[in-house]
């Protein structure tokens, strides 16, 4: 069976492909390992996210997206490759066609090198779509009709808010705030606090374990080691999910304050069937621990974490690959 049409959640932290027919074939870190002297990529996807933190002087680990754009264009561009030719197999004669995800805030300019950096990996032809339109899809809700839903969907690089009615978004948000920066306020606060190093995986493992947006009364508990930045020895810490939801609430609060300002630019007859309806989360951070309630408590309005929210975009293009000739005279831009 020669895969022609593929789908690909592009995210700045993980990488997921959909294939018609095989559902969901890869879900691989959005990193790839290049060898320093001489520029060659050694390795992509989780192997590549194995070496961080442990490389010598001669290889480097790069996140070629940052904040939901190519950051370099070259890795970027390896990276597809690779994930184009697993897709694919390697018995594959044809060129296959590529739906690919992108944030609402994309400049035509970024949107460009997305599309030349699929074609350049060995795609026919790359139909670029906007994310939140992609996890609606994902989470279900019925895009095409009149009345509006909203939508926040939490990846790694960004934070999306949009109303969607009529198969289009009518007023969005775009925020640079999302997984990889709770990351980063997880080791701010554990090295604030306890004058203790932690690393980027050791972080994102303490998120997945025992994050959440609002303190608990059953506190959930997580060991860790780090270096302590007073003997520079190692060390153990018992971290709660009460201090990690501390430690979030800042960047949280961002996020309640963009959907605060789609609210303030959506059309009151949108609003009106967005209360009765409640907020769609989806994306990676859609997995925190009570992220609907404090999205609820910020906003007042009820609101739900769709159905494996990590994959709603990833979904979301297989619908589009399903009904590709459709999608092509409606949402798909091809540039």
């Amino acid at each position: 069976m020669f895969t022609r049409k593929i789908g690909i959640d592009l995210g700045t932290a993980n990488t997921i492909v959909f294939v018609p027919s095989k559902g969901f074939i890869i879900n691989e870190p959005t990193i790839v390992a290049l060898s320093l002297p001489d520029n060659t990529v050694l390795a992509v996807g989780r192997e590549a996210k194995d070496m961080i933190g442990r490389t010598p002087d001669s290889i480097s680990a790069y996140r070629p997206l940052k904040d939901g754009v190519i950051a370099d264009y070259y890795i970027t561009k390896a990276m597809l490759k690779y994930f184009i030719a697993k897709a694919t197999g390697s018995m594959n004669m044809f060129s296959p066609e590529v739906v690919i995800s992108v944030p609402a805030g994309i400049t035509s300019t970024e949107k460009r090198a997305v599309m030349n950096a699929a074609k350049e990996a060995g795609a026919k032809e790359a139909y670029i779509v906007k994310e939140p339109i992609l996890a609606a899809l994902g989470a279900g809700v019925p895009i095409n009709q009149y009345s509006g839903n909203m939508i926040i969907n939490i990846g790694g690089g960004t934070s999306e808010v949009a109303v969607v009615a009529l198969g289009g978004i009518v007023a969005w948000s775009s925020l640079r705030v999302a997984g990889n920066k709770f990351d980063q306020a997880i080791m701010d606060y554990v090295k604030k606090k306890y004058s203790l190093f932690i690393g980027e995986q050791t972080a994102e493992t303490v998120k997945i374990e025992i994050g959440s947006a609002l303190p608990m009364k059953e506190k959930l508990e997580f060991q860790l080691r780090g270096r302590d930045l007073v003997s520079g020895l190692p060390r153990d810490l018992v971290l709660t999910s009460n201090e990690i939801a501390e430690a979030l609430n800042p960047y949280l609060l961002d996020i309640a304050a963009s959907v605060q300002s789609v609210f303030n630019n959506t059309p009151p007859e949108l609003v009106a069937d967005i209360m009765g309806k409640g907020i769609v989360i989806s994306g990676g951070g859609g997995n925190l621990r009570h992220i609907d309630e404090f999205f609820k408590r910020m906003t007042g309005v009820q609101c739900f974490v769709a159905e494996e929210p990590l994959f709603c975009v990833a979904k979301g293009t297989g619908l589009i690959l399903n009904h590709l000739d459709v999608y092509k005279r409606t949402l798909l831009n091809k540039r």
